[in-house]
């Protein structure tokens, strides 16, 4: 892995880069689509392409139990056996110890989860999650971490913060140093001081990239702000900073202006299945009644193919009759949305006017 800043934006920490992976270039910042389960909801690898997806995301617990490793490796890698070229990035399975808390066990050890499809216990540790992740041939990997909730106490998130970092230790030392590159996991919930003790103990390990975790899980983000922004200053510079489940696109932008540079989050696939679109001024509720005989496309200004071809009234007698074409074209112009976000994001950073977009953007804001 080769990450380069080519261009600071002179009023805001905004930065512009290029990920070199084994699978590809990525210019950042970047929006990573999820693909929890080999695949995008409702999208296929040319559809994500057309698009101009750079890099998605899957998830190594999810993954791990179905269709598992034995499959993924007799289909050659990840890559082959869902018909993605381009790079990938693997969760470790670190979210799913807080969101499946009610089915897991942790020590220092590692974690025994019991399986959420039938109840079969599993272990993952350090060691395991990195060598399930480098028989996937993804092109970056997380290290496997303690997640918190929000509400834990003090103690609790520490003892996470030290057991996180003992685990990316365990994980460099079980790192082949291959194609696929391991990333840590930055915890210490809105601790100001845990997250520079989590920052120092990673940046000594000296992995090729930094992730944020620990957020969005329960916190309102006018608390996190601040948190995201000092920590962002804590990381290397010349490393890749990872914004981890982060995705409404205020967020997006908020977070760039503190110079992070990779984001990820299901919303754009999960708010089509519900029948909102993002847009230009902000969030489309397509069974809203006004839509009924609205004949402009969700967008005026996109030009993916839902809205190169189809209404908003289409799309609402879609979604209303239950159609799953409904999920599909909206989901194809979420996701373009995204992307074109972070082109355009891209170009203010080189044109050093992060600033202005940014205000242009807040000022456009209308919820429909």
């Amino acid at each position: 892995m080769n990450f380069t800043v080519n261009q600071h934006d002179q009023h805001t920490k905004a930065r512009a880069g290029r990920l070199v992976l084994s699978h590809g270039e990525v210019k950042t910042p970047v929006f990573m689509p999820v693909g929890t389960q080999g695949a995008v909801k409702a999208m296929t690898s040319r559809e994500l392409e057309d698009a101009g997806v750079q890099i998605i995301l899957g998830n190594t617990y999810h993954l791990f139990l179905r269709p598992g490793p034995e499959t993924i490796n007799r289909a050659q890698g990840l890559h082959r056996f869902m018909g993605w070229q381009r790079p990938i990035l693997t969760d470790s399975g670190g979210y799913q110890v807080y969101s499946l808390a009610v089915l897991r066990n942790l020590t220092d050890e590692g974690v025994v989860f019991r399986s959420h499809i039938d109840g079969t216990t599993f272990k993952f540790t350090p060691e395991s999650v990195v060598n399930i992740q480098e028989a996937f041939g993804v092109d970056i990997m997380m290290q496997l971490d303690e997640c918190p909730p929000a509400h834990a106490d003090r103690q609790g998130i520490e003892t996470a913060v030290e057991r996180s970092l003992l685990w990316a230790r365990r994980s460099a030392d079980a790192w082949s140093q291959n194609s696929s590159a391991l990333f840590g996991i930055v915890q210490g919930g809105l601790h100001g001081d845990l997250r520079q003790k989590s920052v120092e103990g990673l940046v000594a390990i000296d992995l090729p990239g930094y992730a944020l975790g620990g957020f969005s899980v329960g916190e309102k983000m006018e608390e996190a702000y601040p948190v995201i922004e000092s920590s962002a200053e804590m990381l290397p510079e010349d490393k890749p900073r990872y914004l981890m489940g982060i995705g409404f696109p205020e967020d997006i932008v908020r977070a760039v202006g503190f110079g992070i540079d990779m984001f990820d989050c299901v919303l754009p696939t999960r708010c089509a299945r519900t029948g909102m679109c993002f847009f230009s001024e902000g969030r489309l509720r397509i069974k809203n009644a006004r839509y009924r005989d609205d004949m402009q496309p969700v967008d005026p200004v996109c030009t993916c193919y839902t809205c190169h071809n189809f209404s908003r009234s289409y799309l609402r007698h879609l979604f209303m009759a239950n159609e799953i074409t409904a999920v599909v074209l909206m989901t194809i112009h979420n996701i373009f949305y995204y992307q074109d976000l972070c082109r355009q994001i891209r170009e203010a950073i080189v044109k050093k006017q992060y600033r202005m977009f940014s205000e242009n953007f807040f000022k456009a804001l209308k919820y429909t």
